[in-house]
């Protein structure tokens, strides 16, 4: 019973008030999700590629957040930068609340020095919220506020970021998100605006094998940074990926600036063109008893695209 208490508030809050506002997905493997952590990532590989991923968040609350995501991206030489297609799906409440996210986005590429590559990207999003009244039970079902919500909503949304990258042993990036902070609230009276969203990531590549030839196994550490901060929300998670050709682990520690949310260790794999990994988040709060913590998978497949002369080259950044 107690369970579903926490869903039905959970659900209930952001649509009988005005004080709880939208707030984006989140993912634990954030570089698994290039696009939606930075969408001047949009290219950075050159070669096609596609990413899929699924989380599972609290899943001893039965199905509390459920969230899918697919990307596209590419590099075009004509265009002389990145293009890429992201799609979030997110069910909160077995689906009582649904939200979809289309964004399309363009990076272009470009030398800074000979040793300093940037990426600069605009985004464009449409944003869509659904509300699945027949799903919910209330005490009170004739309730005139309940009633005349909107079942759906949808608004354009824009966004923006750039990368930098030394030498592929630095890099890092900020990306803005919903910079018209539309509204994406079911009820005019009280509306709930989708707050701009800042990300900023960071990272470095370190080779732990010295002047090894390059048809060695891949033995590398990646100790990285990412902060974000949405509204009044924000969270600081820190940690690194130690890389073993072909399987990568990774451990991180996300903080919430109230108190620490949650450890993730990361267990992933490459085989060819395939990179799958999972990784699960430990609860560190007071729903560690309740929540069951958060399940997440991602595979991704690069496709082979030949040698071909560029002046841009690949920037070599974490998988997952």
């Amino acid at each position: 019973m107690a369970r579903r208490l926490v869903i039905i508030i959970l659900l209930l809050l952001p649509v009988f008030t005005g004080r709880v506002y939208a707030q984006d997905p989140e993912f634990s493997q954030f570089y698994a999700n290039p696009l939606y952590l930075n969408p001047a990532l949009a290219g950075v590989t050159l070669c096609p590629r596609v990413n899929v991923n699924y989380r599972n968040q609290w899943p001893d609350l039965g199905k509390a957040f459920v969230t899918y995501h697919a990307s596209y991206d590419m590099y075009l030489s004509p265009l002389h930068g990145g293009v890429g297609v992201d799609i979030v799906f997110d069910q909160a409440g077995g689906g009582s609340l649904n939200t979809l996210a289309i964004s399309g986005m363009y990076a272009y590429k470009f030398n800074i020095s000979s040793r300093i590559q940037a990426s600069g990207a605009i985004k464009a999003s449409y944003n869509s919220r659904y509300l699945n009244k027949e799903s919910l039970t209330l005490l009170n079902p004739n309730d005139p506020y309940f009633n005349s919500l909107s079942t759906s909503v949808g608004v354009a949304d824009f966004g923006a970021g750039i990368f930098l990258s030394y030498d592929d042993l630095v890099y890092g990036g900020i990306a803005m998100d919903h910079l018209t902070q539309p509204n994406i609230g079911f009820s005019a009276a009280n509306p709930s605006p989708l707050y701009m969203k800042l990300t900023a990531h960071a990272g470095a590549n370190i080779n732990l094998r010295g002047g090894s030839s390059d048809n060695d196994r891949e033995f590398s550490l990646s100790p990285n940074i990412l902060y974000q901060q949405q509204f009044q929300f924000q969270q600081l998670n820190v940690g690194l990926y130690l890389t073993f050709d072909p399987f990568v682990g990774g451990i991180w520690f996300r903080h919430n600036f109230a108190n620490p949310d949650a450890v993730i260790p990361m267990l992933g794999f490459h085989w060819k063109e395939l990179r799958i990994s999972y990784s699960y988040d430990y609860s560190l709060s007071k729903l560690k008893d309740v929540s069951g913590g958060a399940h997440e998978v991602s595979a991704s497949w690069q496709f082979a695209c030949g040698e071909k002369r560029r002046h841009i080259r690949a920037i070599k950044c974490p998988s997952f």
